[in-house]
């Protein structure tokens, strides 16, 4: 009976002291993290986040998406708290100047920026194209039809008065790597990070060119029309043939969230990840977290910075 009586009352003790304990576990607010789909770049910088992030306080659940356009809906309607979007969908949303949508997403505020997309326009060695303006009248293949590619090579060759004079061929990479190895191609537009596979397999099998756009950009007032594009620079060598550095655009893959998650809560996430110790963690979740620096927290970013953000950015020196 005794025997019954005590673990009885060591069972109510254990019981207390876990209620007594449960309270500051539970304290910890949820903010949802939304990525992209499962196995691509965005969804391993949400996950990577969600790793780094663990206090008392704070804890963050990575969630899936379609993507940049997606995650810009989620955040905007508090559906997210959080998520990664390239900072001209965001530059765009903002303004009401979305493909096929006019409503403005405001409530999406900027926190700093993970890594570049940069743009490649791939030519033939012996080829007469030189600028942009030579590609009228050429078979480019610009992405997939919808695609982030697609929509970048409309927005540049656009403001450079050369779309409607090329003749843009909605084909995904791989498959306009092999059309241009066929002659199917003249030219070929890749945006993403570099060394980009296509590219290697275009400049294995045919002498390629690798056009410098950056001054065309500038002339074309692309950047006044669009700040949110910055200059990236593809180092020789970086593909079998291209012997010289290459000036291109980019456009960013930014961290994003709604301008209601608490400026504390903003402010210490952005000091965890942009520190020694978060960047050193995002480089083994993802390669390309190895452009992430202080100095270039804000590149590319032309939307308002989150209040959160902006003092940890102040404190650096990179906001006045």
């Amino acid at each position: 009976m005794k025997s019954g009586l005590f673990k009885t009352a060591f069972a109510i003790l254990a019981l207390c002291t876990a209620l007594i304990a449960l309270p500051a576990a539970a304290s910890a607010a949820m903010y949802k993290f939304s990525g992209g789909p499962s196995g691509g770049t965005f969804m391993y910088y949400a996950n990577g986040i969600a790793q780094l992030i663990k206090t008392p306080d704070i804890r963050i659940l990575a969630s899936a998406s379609n993507g940049s356009v997606e995650n810009v809906r989620l955040v905007d309607s508090g559906r997210a708290s959080m998520g990664v979007a390239y900072a001209g969908d965001v530059f765009l949303a903002r303004k009401g100047q979305l493909t096929g949508d006019t409503r403005k997403y405001e409530n999406v505020m900027a926190i700093g920026y993970f890594y570049g997309a940069p743009a490649h326009m791939i030519v033939r060695a012996d080829s007469k194209v030189n600028s942009t303006a030579d590609l009228a009248g050429k078979r480019v293949g610009v992405g997939d039809a919808g695609s982030g590619a697609a929509s970048n090579a409309e927005r540049y060759f656009t403001q450079l008065k050369v779309w409607d004079k090329m003749k843009p061929q909605f084909i995904g990479y791989r498959n306009a790597a092999a059309a241009f190895g066929n002659n199917q191609l003249d030219g070929f537009w890749v945006f993403a990070g570099f060394p980009n596979s296509s590219v290697i397999e275009a400049a294995l099998q045919t002498d390629v060119k690798i056009m410098s756009l950056w001054n065309d950009a500038q002339k074309g007032g692309l950047l006044d029309e669009y700040p949110f594009y910055s200059k990236v620079v593809i180092p020789a060598n970086t593909y079998k043939g291209q012997t010289e550095p290459v000036e291109t655009i980019q456009d960013g893959a930014i961290w994003v969230v709604n301008k209601d998650v608490p400026e504390n809560v903003v402010y210490e996430m952005t000091k965890a990840v942009y520190s020694p110790a978060g960047f050193k963690h995002l480089v083994e979740i993802h390669k390309s977290a190895k452009e992430m620096s202080i100095e270039g927290g804000l590149t590319g970013i032309a939307t308002p910075v989150h209040p959160g953000a902006a003092k940890y950015w102040k404190e650096m020196g990179v906001l006045k």
